[in-house]
């Protein structure tokens, strides 16, 4: 069942975390205090809304990265339920479409928590001062749909915060899986 994000007020600080990557390499968002702006996305490897962004995902994020803006990836599905978000299979889908960003195990699903994580894909852009200027979809593909995956939406948000400028007004909740969540943990 599709759902929608929850939109996390703008202007919101950073939820700050050290998460590890498959291999066990932690990452946090200290490690990019420098960066002009930072994006946090809750991914995972089952979702067909995801799957649908992952190659224009992959290469957007690349430029973007190119360009300064850090990047974090970040699963948070409970994998004893769904395998395929595992993080063996984590790190498969990160070679297979080319992730340069870390993509990070959220074991304890507090990180999606303190996001206000609600779906997959569910993207999060902040600013230098790690402020929250940018929330919601990537673009208006979807599964199943002739519309184009191009990243526009999230870009121009990204291109905003690179500038220094505003982010775009007008944000439209990402639409996606729902966060597996462990039984008994699930946000109130």
């Amino acid at each position: 069942m599709a759902v929608s994000s929850t939109m996390m007020p703008l202007g919101t600080p950073a939820p700050a975390f050290a998460l590890p990557d498959p291999a066990g390499r932690v990452h946090s968002l200290d490690d990019v205090a420098d960066a002009p702006g930072v994006l946090v996305m809750f991914i995972c490897n089952h979702c067909p809304y995801v799957q649908h962004v992952g190659v224009a995902l992959a290469e957007r994020t690349r430029e973007w990265q190119d360009r300064g803006l850090a990047v974090f990836g970040v699963q948070s599905n409970d994998w004893s339920t769904y395998p395929d978000d595992a993080p063996a299979r984590m790190a498969e889908v990160a070679d297979r479409l080319g992730y340069s960003f870390p993509y990070l195990v959220d074991e304890t699903q507090e990180v999606a928590r303190a996001y206000g994580a609600a779906c997959t894909p569910d993207f999060f852009l902040f600013d230098g001062e790690r402020r929250l200027v940018y929330r919601g979809r990537f673009d208006r593909s979807r599964p199943s749909s002739d519309v184009p995956v191009t990243g526009d939406e999230l870009g121009a948000a990204v291109d905003a915060v690179l500038a220094g400028e505003p982010a775009p007004q007008e944000q439209l909740p990402s639409i996606g899986c729902s966060i597996k969540w462990r039984p008994g943990n699930e946000p109130e």
